[in-house]
């Protein structure tokens, strides 16, 4: 369907809109930094010597001879039978040679356009990009005050959360399951809200033909673009996760293949926790995840050579007491770290995570987010899915949770920033520290005065007073100052600007996938 129309004839193209300047917009509720593409200078942490790369590339490796993976798709078991992978029943076995063939197909870098060019993304080298939350069902906020399920107004905050700050790079899935829409033509109302209230790069769900034909569909309309243009570079993702252990299932891959064979880029996330999907060893943990993720690529570059792919990390650990999913663990930290290892090693770019297992943006939200966030900059990841917004291992999306989370990104950012640790002349300030010598101090001095304005990191959402100024304040904690934003951000906000006949076009696109009756469900 809408292949068909895509095939039609080359189309005149429109106009997608732009934001205006991204450092100008929400200034009436907040300041943050200007929208950037943050660059990872640090060297990263690599816990693993030589040796263990090896060991655990032979043991991904050893998978895949020895063991195999179980791919539920019939056309990617006809594919691996003439690749001449050794196929039994939906079991396939690859040998090394072959699969390493593949994954140096696969570009080391690359780009995805969205609808508006100044938000174009870099995916690999140094680069590291930030996302929203995506797929919980459920939402928390300070006015519920509980656990409820998400709508289609919920989503569309979060995606208002998402267009409107800075350091929040793409539009990563639904940033709430909207269960107020029917699940046959879900897909059409939210990705309609995402393309207009955003103009980010956009993610579509690999679930059933009919989702990923109509999100490519509708990121091409909203984009003004002919079906050549739409295919010449990559203008959207997926992201699929293998079904540990050793499994991936029928749409995910289904939905991998049409994205590649329309120049899209794909990301492959095993889901690993050790001690439950996977062994419960870190080394053990890993190598599987490698060898999910490494025997889906390695299809996707033998259908479509140079297939824009991205391996991912989701390998944590479950309490051992209860078999929760556990996240910021330091297991979590380190297996992000060895993962980061691995992708370099294969060339691959990486994709990681923000997560935690607290139920309320409390403290233990925090500090297991942030060992999440710091584990993707150690291990140089690229891609950060769930950078902002995720509560209760992934259950749970909060809008109080995405404010104080992209407080945290934006420490990150400004780390980054090569001003922070310069050391030109102007930088080490020996005219400075002459003039104040042992007996003054730095405030009033012209060095200071010319760089204080930006000199260090300036907060939106912390609160720097000390206790007695806070409290005169109102004693505000961070979770209500966050709320308070969240509000003031909804209120003000303003869509990006959409060329109106493309929005018509989309509209329309939308009603009559629905009069067709979308995509199909068990209800």
């Amino acid at each position: 369907m809408a292949n068909d129309l895509a095939e039609a004839g080359p189309r005149k193209k429109r106009a997608g809109g732009r934001a205006g300047n991204a450092s100008r917009r929400g200034t009436a509720v907040m300041e943050q930094m200007p929208w950037r593409i943050p660059v990872n200078h640090d060297r990263p942490i690599e816990p693993l010597d030589e040796a263990g790369v090896e060991a655990i590339h032979d043991g991904a490796m050893r998978i895949l001879e020895e063991i195999g993976i179980e791919f539920l798709n019939e056309e990617a078991v006809a594919l691996f039978k003439q690749a001449g992978c050794t196929v039994n029943g939906t079991n396939i076995r690859m040998g090394r040679d072959w699969v390493m063939e593949m994954v140096r197909r696969a570009p080391a870098e690359f780009t995805i356009t969205p609808r508006n060019p100044d938000r174009v993304l870099p995916i690999g080298g140094k680069h590291m990009l930030f996302g929203n939350v995506s797929s919980p069902p459920n939402y928390w906020d300070m006015t519920t005050g509980r656990k409820v399920p998400g709508t289609r107004a919920h989503c569309a905050d979060l995606f208002r959360l998402t267009q409107h700050f800075n350091c929040i790079h793409f539009a990563g899935g639904y940033p709430v399951e909207p269960v107020d829409i029917h699940p046959s033509v879900r897909h059409l109302d939210v990705l309609f809200d995402k393309l207009t209230i955003t103009d980010k790069v956009a993610h579509a769900y690999s679930l059933g033909k009919e989702r990923v034909e109509d999100a490519m569909e509708m990121v091409r309309i909203a984009a003004g673009l002919s079906e050549e243009e739409f295919r010449a570079t990559p203008r959207m993702y997926t992201n699929i996760n293998s079904t540990s252990p050793l499994k991936h299932d029928q749409p995910m891959i289904d939905g991998c293949l049409r994205m590649i064979r329309r120049g899209q880029a794909v990301i492959v996330t095993p889901f690993t926790l050790a001690g439950a999907m996977a062994p419960v060893t870190m080394a053990g943990a890993v190598a599987l995840s490698v060898a999910e993720a490494l025997s889906a690529i390695a299809l996707f570059q033998w259908v479509a050579p140079g297939c824009p792919c991205v391996i991912g990390t989701f390998t944590s650990n479950v309490d051992m007491k209860s078999g929760a999913p556990a996240f910021g663990t330091p297991e979590y930290m380190r297996a992000t770290q060895m993962t980061g290892q691995m992708a370099r090693f294969y060339g691959l770019p990486m994709r990681a995570s923000g997560t935690c297992a607290a139920n309320v943006p409390d403290g233990q939200a925090m500090w297991e987010t942030s060992n999440s966030l710091w584990s993707a900059v150690q291990s140089r990841t690229n891609v950060v899915y769930h950078a902002a917004g995720w509560l209760e291992g992934g259950l749970i999306a909060s809008p109080e949770k995405f404010v104080m989370d992209c407080e945290v990104l934006q420490m990150i950012q400004r780390y980054m920033e090569p001003e922070v640790w310069g050391t030109g002349v102007d930088d080490i300030a020996l005219d400075a520290i002459r003039e104040v010598g042992s007996g003054g101090h730095y405030f009033g001095i012209q060095h200071t005065q010319d760089r204080y304005a930006s000199a260090f990191y300036q907060p939106f959402v912390s609160d720097w007073r000390n206790y007695e100024a806070w409290e005169v304040a109102g004693g505000v904690w961070t979770q209500e100052r966050a709320h308070r934003l969240f509000k003031e951000i909804v209120a003000s906000f303003e869509e990006p600007p959409m060329d109106a006949a493309v929005r018509e076009e989309l509209a329309e696109f939308v009603a009559r996938r629905k009069r067709e009756g979308g995509a199909p469900t068990d209800f």
